[in-house]
């Protein structure tokens, strides 16, 4: 083999190449010429290394991750391409079989060479993969892809760089984080981080119908002046404006502006202007009843095509997917803590909240119904069940924002406080007791603090004990237990 041939079989268009792409696909096309090696060139684009030219395999990686950052659970499989990325090295593989971090592309290969692409300050900015299905001698391959790996290199560096991230592979990446975002909240800065890239617009705003009508999204940790003027003039336009937007949205479907100066803006859109937006995107984000709209401007006179609106279409929908799911889950795990006749919650949170309980200004109130199961004897378990949802709604309305009631059995109930002595645990009780007696019933409640080194379950036996305390004493009232 003449390798000093193939360099200048490889090289002698580089010079004429226009774009990145081409230089590469010159490259591989030029190497498959002289070996039978499937030929892959991959560079960092974003945080991936991605393929932009190959031949010779029935089948490629479009990508590889450049790194391995992130939780173990989700760090990406080790490479060869990857660790030559990550260490400006070559790599030479006689037998792939032997090398963990070999990734298969097809089941004949025996041997790889990975050399770095280097810009011409020394800067890995991708790689070139070579793979063998049949006896080769890497020493000399491995110096000739080094040359050409440099004047490609070179060529790529003066064409400007690796190729910029197009916006479908923005939108995929986004779309990959807000699978992964844990809350709505989370999910909602994402999505308007997203807008932003993907448009290349400045502000993105989301609003969204929710049980108490539209509201704003959450904002971004960095959103601009345009969107923070946005958000102010959408929050003094109030409720109904954000109505309008929301209805016209998903009436009329997605609309963009122009970028042509004379023409007003319709109605609804009237606070963004007065913000300083002079080119919008407006998509509609779920379902009319639930949903939203999702609006992304700029203070620029600027014409968004049509593939930016569908992409921005594309965004709010898997946002709006990924929302759902989110809400769904809060649902159900909702109504795993959830008691299904008073709406309480039960003894799985009250376990996980009674842990967290602070020595001496946490105070556990537990409460029992006097003659509940007169009730249930004599007017049956349709007459308690009502007596019980009646009883929690008052003993609810009597505690202070910020104290929490659980029903943990059948007529017994426990109230966990903040106090800030025992006396203020007593005056909360006698509220409850009050409480239960307008519903036309009464109560007995025993109360406890935690002592410094106790456990929960103990604090909970000294209440419970309290409480029996004032069953014994004739019910309907308090009892303390000792400190």
């Amino acid at each position: 083999m003449d390798h000093e041939r193939v360099l200048r079989d490889v090289t002698v268009r580089l010079p004429t190449a226009s774009t990145v792409p081409e230089a590469c696909q010159w490259t591989v096309a030029a190497l498959a010429r002289h070996t039978p090696a499937t030929a892959t060139i991959l560079l960092r684009v974003h945080d991936r290394l991605r393929c932009v030219a190959a031949t010779g395999a029935w089948q490629v990686f479009s990508h590889v991750p450049a790194t391995a950052d992130g939780p173990a659970r989700q760090r990406p499989e080790p490479s060869v391409v990857r660790r030559v990325y990550a260490s400006g090295e070559t790599a030479a593989v006689p037998d792939v079989t032997a090398d963990p971090d070999y990734l298969p592309v097809r089941p004949d290969v025996t041997a790889e060479l990975c050399v770095p692409v280097r810009d011409p300050a020394g800067r890995p900015i991708g790689v070139l993969d070579l793979q063998w299905s049949e006896p080769v001698t890497l020493a000399p391959w491995r110096e000739t892809a080094e040359r050409l790996a440099d004047r490609l290199g070179a060529r790529i560096a003066a064409l400007g760089g690796p190729p910029a991230e197009s916006r479908s592979e923005k939108l995929l990446r986004h779309a990959a984080a807000f699978t992964a975002a844990p809350t709505g909240w989370d999910l909602m800065t994402a999505a308007i981080t997203a807008a932003r890239d993907v448009s290349a617009l400045s502000a993105a705003v989301l609003v969204l119908t929710g049980r108490r009508g539209p509201r704003l999204g959450a904002p971004t940790d960095t959103p601009g002046d345009l969107e923070a003027r946005i958000r102010a003039e959408l929050t003094d336009a109030g409720p109904v404006a954000l109505e309008k937007m929301v209805d016209r949205a998903h009436r009329y479907g997605s609309a963009y502006t122009l970028g042509e100066a004379g023409h007003p803006p319709t109605e609804e859109y009237l606070p963004l202007t007065r913000a300083g937006a002079r080119t919008l995107v407006a998509v509609p984000v779920g379902a009319p009843a639930a949903g939203g709209v999702l609006l992304v401007a700029d203070e620029r006179a600027l014409r968004p095509d049509p593939t930016t609106v569908n992409l921005i279409e594309l965004l709010a929908g898997q946002a709006w997917t990924c929302l759902d799911r989110l809400r769904t889950l809060a649902r159900l795990r909702e109504q795993a803590s959830s008691d299904p006749l008073t709406g309480l919650r039960h003894t799985g949170p009250f376990g996980q909240r009674i842990a967290s309980a602070m020595p001496g200004r946490t105070a556990l109130l537990a409460i029992d119904v006097d003659g509940f199961k007169d009730v249930n004897d004599t007017y049956g378990h349709q007459a308690g069940d009502r007596l019980l949802v009646g009883l929690a709604r008052a003993l609810e309305g009597a505690l202070r924002q910020g104290d929490e009631l659980y029903r943990t059995g059948g007529d017994e109930f426990v109230a966990v406080i903040e106090v800030s002595h025992p006396q203020e645990a007593v005056g909360i009780a006698e509220r409850l007791t009050e409480a239960a007696r307008r519903t036309g019933r009464t109560i007995s409640v025993g109360i406890a603090l935690p002592r410094p080194g106790e456990t929960p379950e103990r604090t909970l036996h000294r209440a419970d004990q309290a409480l029996y305390a004032v069953k014994r004493h004739g019910r309907d009232g308090i009892h303390l237990s000792a400190a």
